[in-house]
């Protein structure tokens, strides 16, 4: 989920030519007063952090001990930590609350075990996505929310503004927002995050499968953990009171095979992942069907049809779309980047490109994009235009790389 808006100027940030361009930034100024600071903030400073004005806060974009491109690796090897705490967590309360989010998602919320969560997404009536976000059911009358940094405010009054109007019909939802002074929020991905994860909480891990839920001490403070996460590897999100963040995340920082890891490793990994950038890959001009995510729209709320948008995203599951979002590959040469132009074989323009980088996994280089549904199919052949030159790429399969979500047999 995702995060996730990242620019950055050509630079030597992953030890060659390898520039993020999928996510906007900017360089700090003294005048810099609105820019907020995570409960981890002193961390990052100590640990040698590069930080960056991302979405209003402060955030690393890498750590002094290790490149961009190493610390993916590490990411894919071992494990890591990212500060998290930017994206906006939310405490719903009511007994209507599922009826009232189900009247804004397309999830089955109704239908999920008590414990588990679905990322999913808000549509407005045209069927355009306005944020991409994951929801867990917690109880009955209570979900935990959390949703993107770069559409905080967007999210926040769209939120308001439904529940208000679901109350001044008599019905009970409570909408709590809480603010980054409250809680942090931190990702530990990577393939030994269970392992370490567990000699330091309760919270029996193996019985923690993905998109699963719980409350439980980590390093003796109550924390919500939730199996899941951006990079496609195994991995959990860890909710924690603002004053024990730095304790949470040193007592996990004492295993050697657990790094810190920025924002910079965080774009490749969900790159590679084939995972969605709101404001590049997905935004409220694009359906979840042209992007590749008609499985976020729940069998039963097709049959019921009664979310923002579900008459055109109804008929476009039945009908079709005239453009899709797809993953490309290039072997060598420039990454394509955000906006370069996808050509058909005769140079005709069919599409462009949403997001793009080197793949540190693969070699060559991944990228997403819209083409046209006639030539969406793994393996077509297209053109993509790199700094005025065009370039040969092909149509591949999402994600670039396995997904390691762990997921009980």
């Amino acid at each position: 989920m995702c995060s996730r808006n990242i620019t950055f100027s050509k630079n030597r940030l992953f030890g060659c030519r390898f520039s993020i361009t999928n996510i906007q930034t900017r360089s700090l100024s003294d005048s810099d007063a609105k820019v907020k600071k995570t409960p981890l903030y002193k961390l990052h400073e100590k640990y040698g952090g590069k930080l960056v004005d991302f979405a209003g806060f402060l955030l690393p974009v890498q750590y002094s001990d290790l490149s961009v491109s190493a610390s993916h690796l590490f990411t894919r090897s071992d494990a890591s930590i990212f500060d998290v705490s930017h994206m906006l967590q939310t405490n719903v309360r009511g007994k209507d609350c599922i009826s009232w989010f189900e009247s804004i998602c397309p999830v089955d919320l109704k239908g999920m075990p008590l414990g588990t969560g679905s990322l999913t997404v808000f549509l407005n009536e045209k069927a355009g996505i306005i944020d991409d976000l994951i929801v867990s059911k917690v109880k009955e009358d209570q979900l935990y929310v959390v949703s993107n940094a770069g559409r905080l405010e967007v999210d926040k009054q769209h939120m308001k503004e439904t529940s208000e109007r679901f109350r001044k019909n008599g019905k009970d939802v409570t909408v709590e927002f809480w603010d980054v002074t409250e809680r942090a929020l931190i990702a530990l991905q990577g393939p030994k995050a269970a392992k370490n994860l567990q000699t330091l909480t309760d919270i029996p891990i193996s019985d923690l499968t993905f998109m699963t839920s719980r409350v439980g001490l980590v390093a003796d403070v109550e924390c919500r953990v939730t199996r899941c996460g951006y990079t496609g590897e195994d991995g959990f999100e860890i909710s924690i009171p603002a004053d024990k963040a730095e304790n949470v995340t040193e007592a996990l920082l004492q295993f050697q095979d657990i790094k810190l890891a920025g924002l910079g490793a965080r774009d490749s990994l969900r790159l590679e992942a084939g995972l969605c950038l709101y404001g590049n890959d997905i935004d409220e001009g694009v359906t979840p069907v042209e992007a590749a995510l008609t499985w976020l729209v729940a069998k039963r709320r097709r049959t019921e049809a009664n979310f923002p948008g579900a008459d055109i995203i109804i008929r476009q599951i039945k009908e079709g779309v005239t453009k899709r979002r797809v993953g490309i590959r290039m072997e060598s040469g420039a990454p394509a980047r955000k906006d370069a132009v996808l050509k058909n074989t005769k140079g005709e323009n069919i599409g462009k490109v949403t997001s793009g980088c080197p793949s540190p996994s693969l070699g060559g280089n991944v990228a997403m994009g819209y083409v046209l549904e006639e030539l969406k199919k793994v393996g077509t052949e297209l053109l993509v235009n790199i700094r005025g030159k065009d370039v040969s790429c092909k149509i591949a399969k999402m994600p670039f790389i396995p997904s390691k979500y762990y997921v009980k047999k």
